[in-house]
């Protein structure tokens, strides 16, 4: 077929990004960013612009798969046979237990049609408002901020407000990782603007501290104290818009009252920062012409998230920086569709337009629009309650979507013992390899990005259209078709002999009856259509009937859509984290985000190159914390918490405070076993009901397991690296430490690492060797029964195609590059037979120049590093090398290396 190219829109993060997909209509080929899309102008992260090489077909769910009990295997089934049999289940599930006695749990990730179906069919057909989405656990504490400071859920902000700020201020956001292409527009406008200021405040140094003006490190946890300590200073330099304030706002003066406390000196004991420093940030928000606020998940994620967000929305109120270029509070969404999931009201406290499921007026309105007596009045579930009522057996069927709580959620232990006791559990899915599939009674397979349509809404409120390019494979079909069909089924038991609800041919169907549920609202898409997007490009909203353009910027007039119309200055006192450092756990764990890797990994756990940075989990410790606990960096340790542990090795990091701790949140337990959310902790927001998952306390236990086992197999075209995956994973299971990564390029391979405190019985080994390709053919082989030792490399057509150390790992580097390389020569035969294990040379050196700084261009920190000792400079790294000419994402750390590298100084005589 003719290749082709369709406009569409990145699935990850809420910047919204538009791509271009180069296809056939069987096969995506390329991905480019779109440079008519108002969100990136052609930029793509390093995550976007390899979406070609993510979804590996082998991952795929394929076709429906049911077991009729927890004992059995799942089996290939037909549509017809699994929704017929899901309506039936559910069906009497009401019948049994009531309407309360289901829940759907659903995600960011889905499109607004999407989100819109699941959402008539939990409210208007089941009779329950248990539909929450993981958006809980992204974006819940700033849409109570917003509410209860403005009036409503509604990002004030638009993207080209990051070039006209005087002052912007980042709050728990490493923005340089989880927002590229902004952070690239901010670096730019910085570089065009040097006076602009930026003030990052982050308990971590992190990339993004690299463009500050400021970095104020602050003790996790104390944004509350920090935000009235830099109030304190504005109201005591009269550094306040006093017209601003009459004219617009309430609440002032109690709050006036509360950060009297909040002395400069109290605050920099609280907050671990100096006088100096809360001085110059609170004289920057004060003084600039416009002071713009971008925050992510180190406000969100917290018991204290809703008080951290007004907190500082209360810094733009009294300054009045809000409603004109260049200002106001801006919350970064963390999914593509956290927002569409608010506006058609999918979590379990809405309902569409931005309405409240606690409110009677609001739920006639919806119930009276939608054709149905009335709607559920009971308070829905939220993602932890929701979890917690499924292990207590008061829900007995889940439908989940599109999203892994058996990774995401926090507490792991107690969230996969839910699973594994609810009778009847449901996953709507792209991917079969997910750490929750494991526990689906009926697995449905969905499409995923480039096989539907919908739309998506990003953090600056613009819709986009997301374009189907390629056929889903198998029988995959798009989520809303799913949904409905189920609903259609479901209907039969539940309102025999009625009229639909749910007659939708098309996805734009549910889009043009959902957007008239927002008509004279302060969202009010009703002017907008899936044609008018195709026709005009995403817009953003208010667009009502009649629009002719979207709204860049909110409340310019100074009016809110509050009770009174003004805006509502919230006072709240600084709470200490639910969990604290003590004796039995001194550390504070902080968790955040990869560069090149999304959430759960479902995706971009299948592209081996975006394993190029960071191959596996690491724990990052201060030099001295390392040396308190006399480890080396790479030994191993066991990380316990109140809930769980989890073995894996330790880094040394000059970014992290001493008493902290930093570990990725990707790391599910499919590649790390237990995963990292066996140790974060479920404690919530009592507002936003948003958990806890960046701040826990945990300790560090020396472990020794001095057998270890070390991997690589190539994938081809019998065997893909994803089903290695699924048949070496489970064979790992009895080993203490376990961890797997992609690895390679042009040639895709699987790695793994693990260790034990004994040498396994052989038969597992022999179990490996056979999933490895080792067992026979040209293979050669040595092994040291009396010191358990052993190794095995498959050489085909002159270079290595699999490897298997056991017993001690020294060679692993030595031959990991030599498999990178594609050679196999004399030096390896010789090493092979010979009784030691230790490479040839100083060749056990751990080869760190490996890693890959700029994965766009696959170039080294080796090549960076001799490129700079041969008196390169930025510039010239760009020129010769390539790095930092695509996204940019590498940019920082090349700066560092280059700053690390001590010219030598020319002496005079």
């Amino acid at each position: 077929m003719e290749r082709q190219i369709t406009a569409s829109t990145c699935c990850y993060c809420g910047v919204g990004c538009g791509v271009l997909i180069e296809h056939d209509g069987e096969r995506i080929f390329g991905v480019s960013g779109d440079p008519a899309h108002p969100a990136n102008f052609g930029k793509l992260c390093s995550k976007g612009s390899t979406l070609h090489l993510t979804g590996d077909l082998s991952a795929r769910a394929l076709y429906p798969q049911l077991r009729l009990g927890k004992a059995l295997a799942r089996g290939r089934t037909d549509w017809d046979s699994a929704l017929d049999h899901a309506a039936s289940v559910f069906a009497k599930t009401i019948a049994e237990h009531g309407p309360d006695s289901v829940a759907f749990y659903v995600s960011g990730q889905l499109l607004t049609e999407d989100y819109y179906a699941f959402n008539k069919l939990a409210r208007a057909l089941v009779g329950t408002n248990n539909i929450d989405s993981n958006s809980r656990l992204c974006m819940s504490s700033a849409v109570v901020g917003y509410k209860r400071s403005l009036g409503a859920d509604a990002p004030p902000c638009s993207y080209e407000d990051l070039e006209l700020s005087d002052c912007v201020m980042i709050v728990g956001s490493n923005m340089a990782y989880a927002h590229p292409v902004l952070f690239r527009r901010l670096e730019e406008a910085k570089a065009r603007r040097p006076s602009m200021k930026v003030i990052v405040i982050d308990p971590r140094r992190t990339d993004t501290c690299d463009l500050a003006d400021l970095h104020l490190a602050i003790l996790p946890g104390t944004d509350v104290a920090l935000f009235h300590g830099i109030l304190h200073l504005l109201l005591w330099e009269n550094w306040v818009d006093h017209d601003f304030i009459n004219a617009h706002t309430d609440g002032l003066p109690a709050l006036k009252q509360r950060v009297r406390d909040y002395t400069p000196s109290m605050v920099s004991q609280l907050c671990g920062i100096s006088v100096e420093q809360l001085e110059q940030c609170a004289q920057w928000v004060g003084t600039s012409p416009s002071f713009l606020s971008l925050w992510c998940m180190g406000l969100n994620q917290s018991t204290a998230g809703s008080a951290k967000n007004s907190a500082l929305i209360n810094l733009h109120l009294v300054t009045g920086q809000i409603g004109r270029p260049g200002a106001g509070p801006f919350s970064l969404t963390g999914q593509p569709n956290a927002m569409g999931g608010r506006e058609t009201g999918s979590l379990s406290n809405l309902l569409p337009g931005h309405r409240d499921a606690a409110n009677a007026e609001h739920r006639a309105e919806v119930a009276a629009y939608w054709g149905v007596e009335q709607l559920p009045a009971n308070t829905g579930l939220t993602a932890i309650e929701l979890f917690e009522r499924v292990a207590s057996g008061q829900i007995k069927a889940l439908w989940i979507a599109c999203t892994n709580p058996a990774q995401s959620l926090p507490d792991q232990v107690a969230v996969r013992a839910a699973l594994q006791t609810c009778p009847f559990v449901v996953l709507q899915e792209a991917f079969h390899t997910t750490e929750t599939a494991a526990f689906a009674d009926l697995l449905l397979p969905a499409a995923s990005w480039g096989e539907k349509e919908g739309t998506v809404t990003n953090s600056e409120r613009r819709i986009s259209h997301v374009r189907k390019a390629v056929v889903a494979p198998g029988e995959a079909r798009s989520d809303w078709a799913i949904t409905v069909d189920f609903a259609q089924r479901l209907e039969k038991h539940l309102r025999p002999g009625m009229p639909s609800l749910f007659a939708f041919d098309h996805p734009a169907q549910l889009f043009d009856e959902f957007k008239y549920l927002t008509r004279g609202r302060d969202l009010d898409l009703s002017g907008i259509s899936h044609a008018l997007i195709d026709r005009l490009g995403p817009q953003q909203w208010p667009f009502p009937e009649g629009a002719v353009e979207g709204t860049a910027r909110l409340y310019g007039d100074g009016k809110f859509p509050t009770a009174n119309g003004r805006a509502q200055f919230i006072d709240e006192p600084y709470r200490a984290a639910k969990e604290q450092r003590d004796a039995r756990f001194p550390l504070t764990l902080i968790t955040g985000r990869l560069r090149d890797q999304w959430h759960g990994m479902s995706r971009t756990g299948t592209a081996a190159q975006l394993f190029g940075h960071v191959s596996e989990a690491v724990l990052s410790l201060h030099p001295d914390e390392l040396r308190r606990h006399r480890l080396q960096p790479g030994d191993l340790i066991n990380l316990k918490s109140r809930r769980g542990a989890v073995i894996l090795p330790v880094s040394s990091d000059d970014s992290v405070r001493p008493g902290q701790a930093f570990l990725p949140m990707h790391w599910g337990d499919r590649y790390l076993k237990g995963g990292v959310n066996t140790l974060t902790l479920p404690a919530f927001d009592p507002l936003s009901k948003q958990p806890e998952l960046k701040h826990s306390a945990v300790r560090l236990e020396p472990i020794h397991l001095p057998w270890h086992l070390f991997a690589l197999v190539e994938g081809d075209a019998t065997q893909s690296v994803q089903s290695h995956f699924e048949t070496l994973r489970p064979l790992c299971e009895s080993f203490s430490y376990v961890s797997l990564s992609l690895t390679g390029r042009e040639r895709p391979a699987l790695l793994i690492r693990a260790a034990s405190a004994v040498a396994p019985a052989p038969q597992l080994l022999s179990d490996i060797d056979q999933c490895l390709g080792l067992n026979e053919g040209p293979v050669l082989a040595y092994d040291d029964p009396r010191r358990a030792i052993g190794k095995r490399v498959r050489i085909e057509h002159g270079r290595i195609t699999a490897i298997r150390l056991a017993g001690e790992t020294l060679a692993r580097h030595w031959l990991q590059d030599l498999w990178q390389e594609g050679r196999a020569d004399q030096q390896l035969r010789r090493w092979l037979l010979a009784p030691l294990s230790a490479p040839p040379g100083n060749a056990n050196v751990p080869a760190g120049g490996n890693k890959i700084v700029c994965n766009c261009k696959n170039v080294s920190q080796a090549a960076v590093c001799d490129a700079i000792a041969q008196g390169q400079d930025l510039p010239g790294l760009k020129t010769t090398l390539g790095c930092g000419t695509q996204c940019g994402s590498c940019v920082p750390e090349i700066k560092r290396l280059l700053a690390a590298h001590t010219q030598p100084i020319a002496v005079i005589a």
